[in-house]
């Protein structure tokens, strides 16, 4: 057998690191699939431009293509790939603003956006909260809310977390549209139940199928719809209703369990 070394993280870095890419990705973050010229208008690119660097995120394992008809879709390889660009928008420096439409739009993501396929920002770490407060989940470590634990990184997909279904998922969740035996029985081998370190609020919030299905649900419903062009969402006043009666969570995603995020280290001198 030959002897395995170190990950070579450096090729894959640079295919993120370059930001005609990088918008390309954050693009494709909410588990869509789009052609390249949605692409190019959503990262401002030419058609030329958009063109190359989809061949060298194909190339380089991040994304994959599908052909319909005369055209080609282009989505993430995976979930993975989602969780890194949480892990680096943890990280990275915010973009100046400008305008007042970029100032909206930037808010707009953080209050409620598409993680992948599940729901992330203010509202998604809320609405988790909400359902462990209502018993649709509930912790196996003691610590009765939603809080980034100790250990936890920033910004990750928790490999291990400490929660399970609660003793009334199935009716809280089929209130929100979601029919939990269906999930669990369903085909997929993805985890039921996984959680992501919410990078713009570092509390957790679901992911997983079940994720995936309440973010589906809540879509269908027209609970959420999604905002032209990037991966934020909108709550609809029927949606702001339903989430007010079924969770008691408020149209401004919040909620009692709310906890201030951890502050990031200070910066090296």
């Amino acid at each position: 057998m030959a002897i395995q070394g170190d990950s070579d993280i450096a090729p894959v870095a640079a295919l993120f690191a370059e930001p005609g890419r990088a918008r390309v990705l954050q693009a494709l973050a909410d588990g869509r699939a789009l052609p390249a010229s949605v692409l190019a208008a959503e990262a401002g690119l030419s058609a030329s431009a958009a063109s190359t660097h989809l061949a060298k995120l194909c190339a380089g394992g991040l994304i994959e293509a599908e052909r319909s008809g005369r055209h080609r879709y282009f989505r993430l390889v995976d979930d993975r790939v989602a969780a890194v660009l949480e892990a680096l928008a943890a990280i990275a420096p915010t973009e100046p603003v400008r305008s007042l439409r970029q100032g909206t739009r930037a808010a707009a993501v953080r209050e409620a956006r598409s993680c992948y396929d599940h729901l992330a920002g203010r509202l998604g770490v809320a609405v988790t909260a909400a359902l462990l407060d209502r018993g649709a989940l509930a912790t196996e470590d003691g610590i009765p809310n939603t809080r980034r634990r100790p250990g936890d990184g920033l910004s990750v997909q928790l490999i291990d977390h400490p929660y399970r279904l609660g003793p009334r998922a199935g009716a809280v969740f089929a209130a929100l549209g979601v029919d939990l035996q269906a999930v669990q029985t369903g085909p997929s081998r993805r985890p039921l139940l996984r959680f992501c370190v919410d990078w713009s609020e570092q509390r957790h919030h679901l992911a997983g199928r079940l994720g995936a299905a309440l973010l589906t649900a809540l879509l269908d419903t027209g609970w959420l719809v999604r905002r032209p062009q990037r991966r934020a969402l909108k709550l609809t006043e029927h949606g702001a209703n339903g989430l007010q009666e079924v969770l008691g969570v408020t149209p401004d995603g919040s909620d009692r369990s709310a906890t201030a995020p951890p502050t990031r280290p200070a910066p090296c001198p």
